[in-house]
């Protein structure tokens, strides 16, 4: 894949969630920070190589108005989805490239305030792999509103079938979008309200915990067991905890969950899966609470390459999986690891945002919707090639609603 347009981008994301709180799709935001013109063409030729029918759908938010009618202008009904900010129409250049793209049924997404969103709502038709959109009247091929939602306006006006509402800011009001009124999705989520609930002490997940007793049981490997329980954070974090403990203290030099499972022993092992079972939820809400921390990781994961290096490479991930930890175990961070065995490097970002895994760290949080704009900073103090970070973003969230094992 060729590097030279990805350089002259800035990349962030926001994960839009589902009714079944599954990764939906994925809405890119695009910056052009510089004065060179980016090539449209050349930008969808990229996502494409990217993109796959399993990936999520992707919605295209773009803040050059240049980019943006450049972008209309060659956009294909089987492309991603663009999103037209609604202050944007007022441009006629823009307004015409919208109407020109309607008629081709590009898949097309206004996204405005709350109350300017009646006259151009219509309902989203959905394929499977792309956003596909039923054609209309003209300006009202921007089918899908997505758009700030605040719970005072929430309250007052009825919630649309097919619409996206961006930051719902708490559980109820999702659960009213999504389960009662069949909104399409909810981009970001109200992670802080939803852990409040439950007074920030999150089990593990019911279903994570019985995946990983049927792999046991079917004598899945120690790599499938390890990436398994790479993508529940609270289950890892719990298993550290119980690895490290007295009555199972391993010796030093142990530095992967696969050697600590080995040390362990999988009857052990299962034992204590059975134990956390019983404690363990099936509150959906959590779902997208967990799934962000594992994305947050697996950006850390190919941010820094570790190459061959397993150790460096486990490390990388753990130090992303756990940086929210004390929002979801509601310790603060130094009290809720000080019983885990980490390496110094990992310690020094966690607890003190210092070490060489704090920048990535902070990187991996930037690219998430609304702190894009520390990314050229952070990149060029690191002597990060654009490209690349965007190219390894690009590859982690077409495979975010959920991760192989990474080959190697």
């Amino acid at each position: 894949m060729s590097p030279s347009v990805l350089g002259h981008l800035t990349l962030g994301y926001q994960l839009v969630w589902n009714r079944l709180r599954q990764i939906a799709a994925v809405q890119l935001f695009i910056g052009s920070p510089g004065e060179a013109p980016v090539d449209a063409e050349h930008l969808l030729r990229t996502l494409k190589q990217t993109w796959s029918l399993q990936s999520p759908a992707l919605i295209l938010s773009v803040q050059s108005p240049a980019l943006l009618i450049d972008l209309l202008a060659h956009a294909v009904s089987t492309g991603p989805a663009i999103a037209v900010q609604s202050s944007m129409l007022a441009d006629p250049a823009i307004a015409q490239r919208v109407h020109g793209a309607h008629r081709r049924q590009v898949p097309l997404f206004w996204r405005g305030q709350h109350a300017e969103r009646e006259s151009l709502y219509a309902p989203m038709d959905f394929q499977p792999g792309m956003v596909s959109l039923t054609p209309g009247e003209v300006l009202q091929g921007a089918r899908a509103a997505l758009h700030p939602d605040r719970a005072q306006q929430a309250a007052a006006s009825p919630v649309l079938p097919g619409q996206i509402y961006e930051g719902v800011p708490n559980r109820a009001l999702v659960e009213h979008c999504l389960d009662q009124r069949g909104a399409w999705g909810v981009a970001g989520w109200p992670a802080e309200d939803v852990l409040q609930a439950i007074h920030h002490r999150m089990p593990p997940d019911r279903r994570s915990v019985n995946g990983l007793l049927a792999a046991t049981d079917a004598d899945a490997s120690l790599e499938v067991l390890e990436n398994l329980l790479a993508e529940e954070p609270v289950l890892a974090y719990r298993f550290l905890r119980f690895a490290n403990s007295e009555d199972f203290k391993l010796c030093e030099g142990i530095d992967s969950t696969r050697q600590r499972m080995m040390v362990l022993g999988l009857s052990r092992f299962r034992s204590w899966l059975v134990e956390q079972a019983a404690g363990a939820t099936e509150d959906v809400n959590l779902l997208p609470v967990r799934r962000a921390m594992v994305v947050r990781a697996r950006l850390m994961e190919h941010l820094l390459d570790a190459g061959d290096a397993e150790r460096l490479r486990h490390e990388v991930v753990l130090c992303g999986l756990l940086s929210n930890i004390d929002m979801v175990v509601g310790e603060p961070m130094p009290q809720a690891l000080q019983s885990l065995p980490l390496s110094e490097r990992v310690l020094e970002a966690l607890v003190s945002r210092s070490g060489p895994y704090a920048p990535y760290l902070e990187l991996a949080a930037a690219l998430e919707y609304p702190g894009m704009s520390a990314v050229p900073a952070l990149c060029e103090a690191q002597e990060l090639d654009i490209a690349v970070v965007n190219r390894e973003v690009l590859r982690v969230l077409s495979q975010s609603q959920r991760y192989p094992a990474r080959a190697r």
